[in-house]
């Protein structure tokens, strides 16, 4: 190779590295991402410990749209998704379309199981177990505990 070849490639190198570096983002965009996503942080704690929580449902929805708020600019920043090509969604669309699909076939079969046990299949599962309400303790008192726990080791040794 010659002189000139050489200083093309460091030439057309140094160009591809300054296009690169303001392309992806800078250091206050970053940080400006860390900001957001620790103010995201400080939503969700406070969602977790306010009234929203008495009702569930309206609370954990809060909850996981600031999930994936936050994941979106993981994602998008962190990962360098934005900046990625259009290839991505070549890998990502198919992969939540079976995700969608897995979660709409095995929920029903997970919740409905029940509906098909036989009854030798029922004499050996797990009791269900009671919602507990807040502020309540509840203890359970197995009926083979009445206390005297030594009938059965002296039964052995004599």
């Amino acid at each position: 190779m010659s002189d000139h070849d050489d200083s093309n490639a460091d030439a057309h190198d140094a160009e591809h590295d300054e296009s690169h570096v303001g392309h992806h983002g800078s250091m206050k965009l970053f940080v400006t991402v860390f900001i957001a996503l620790i103010v995201l942080t400080t939503i969700s704690f406070t969602a977790a410990n306010s009234p929203l929580m008495n009702n569930p449902m309206v609370g954990w929805s809060v909850m996981m749209a600031i999930s994936c708020a936050k994941a979106m600019l993981v994602i998008s920043f962190f990962m360098h998704m934005l900046w990625e090509a259009n290839w991505k969604f070549v890998l990502t669309i198919p992969a939540s379309m079976m995700s969608v699909f897995l979660v709409l076939m095995l929920v029903p079969d997970v919740g409905l199981r029940t509906h098909r046990y036989s009854e030798s299949r029922w004499r050996y599962a797990s009791e269900p177990q009671e919602e507990h309400v807040a502020g309540e303790v509840h203890i359970e008192v197995s009926p083979d505990v009445d206390g005297d726990e030594s009938d059965d080791e002296d039964e052995g040794e004599e």
